[in-house]
């Protein structure tokens, strides 16, 4: 299908063909999004700081945080990106393959 834009110029709001629409906002914790990814994050509770970088800088919030602590990685909503890895400053969290067993802990 092809859209007649010559006249856009003169369309009312409600003459815009309808787009990519997100009804409501906030509804990514509705949806199971965590489905793509390839590798996920593991954190050594030993090396960790509880500096909570890897918290401020997850694009997803995928990382609970309780008591001003470090708590599990929501794996339900994380991407798999990396970034936490990259921000650790211990190098506390590892990126490991799906489907591979932890890492052991040195």
């Amino acid at each position: 299908m092809k859209w007649d834009i010559s006249t856009m110029g003169a369309w009312k709001a409600n003459e815009f063909p309808g787009g990519a629409v997100i009804p409501e906002a906030g509804n990514s914790n509705d949806y199971v999004t965590g489905g793509w990814r390839s590798d996920r994050p593991v954190r050594d509770e030993a090396k960790c700081t509880q500096c909570l970088l890897c918290w401020i800088v997850c694009p997803d919030a995928s990382i609970t945080v309780a008591d001003e602590k470090v708590g599990a990685f929501d794996l339900d909503h994380c991407k798999g990106c990396g970034i936490c890895a990259k921000a650790c400053p211990v190098d506390a969290i590892v990126m490991v393959p799906e489907g591979c067993d932890l890492p052991e802990v040195k």
